[in-house]
């Protein structure tokens, strides 16, 4: 039922966005040159800037969570057991999708309560509903960010240090956050290597001891990873790991 109730509070984000939009849209989508409500340049920019919007909020509901640690070290573990295609992309992006929901559901619900529950209720106004949905992602990225990754970007933007990290600007926080998990999912990747590696180092000097030089070490190591990873529960280790990593 839980996963269920998470991905309620996405449906929800997501409606609101998607409904508010199309809204807006309906709103000026009306270019009537004989108009005295507003200029017509003005109404094709803020079309423009609603349909730039749209385009890039997939984009932006991926790189704001905890989406790119996930996938990245799914990716390593597959490139680190040798089998390229195996499991196929849309299970790797299927399970990180699902990883991530389960960890930013605490963000997701805070977000659903303060913000689109408000906004139903016509108790607060649009702009408000999205500052407050702002504000959760805004910690959740604050507490997985490094401070020299942060540093390095309000530097770049010639910015002083806010009073507090809430003041953070997300235009520097999000770029930092990216590149913090980055290292963060290069650092768990190179640990899973660590273990595919050593039997892919004992096959080959097996394989050479017993002059079997032509025969590729990966063809015969290859079940003995499969078999190592599915004996010491290799699933469930990475998948607690990455959900614990965000704590």
């Amino acid at each position: 039922m839980k996963i269920f109730k998470i991905l309620f509070y996405i449906s929800s984000i997501t409606t609101f966005l998607v409904i508010y939009s199309n809204q807006a849209l309906a709103q000026q989508f009306s270019l009537d040159l004989g108009s005295e409500t507003g200029p017509l340049t003005g109404r094709i920019l803020q079309l423009i800037a609603l349909i730039t919007v749209i385009a890039i909020a997939p984009s932006l509901l991926v790189v704001l969570t905890s989406f790119t640690r996930i996938i990245v070290v799914l990716s390593l573990l597959r490139s680190a057991m040798g089998v390229q295609q195996t499991p196929p992309n849309t299970v790797l992006v299927g399970l990180a999708l699902f990883l991530t929901a389960y960890v930013m559901a605490p963000t997701l619900e805070t977000a659903y309560q303060d913000a689109i529950v408000p906004l139903i209720n016509e108790e607060i106004e649009e702009p408000e509903a999205a500052r407050r949905i702002g504000e959760p992602v805004h910690a959740f990225m604050l507490g997985q960010v490094r401070e020299k990754d942060l540093g390095l970007f309000l530097d770049l933007t010639g910015e002083e240090l806010p009073e507090s990290p809430q003041a953070t600007p997300f235009r520097a926080l999000i770029p930092a956050f990216l590149i913090s998990e980055l290292r963060r999912a290069f650092e768990i990747g190179f640990l899973l290597f660590i273990p595919f590696i050593i039997i892919d180092m004992v096959v080959a000097s097996i394989l050479m001891s017993m002059g079997m030089m032509m025969l590729p070490p990966i063809l015969i190591s290859l079940p003995f990873k499969l078999v190592f990873f599915v004996l010491v529960d290799g699933w469930h280790l990475v998948t607690n790991s990455l959900v614990l990593s965000f704590g």
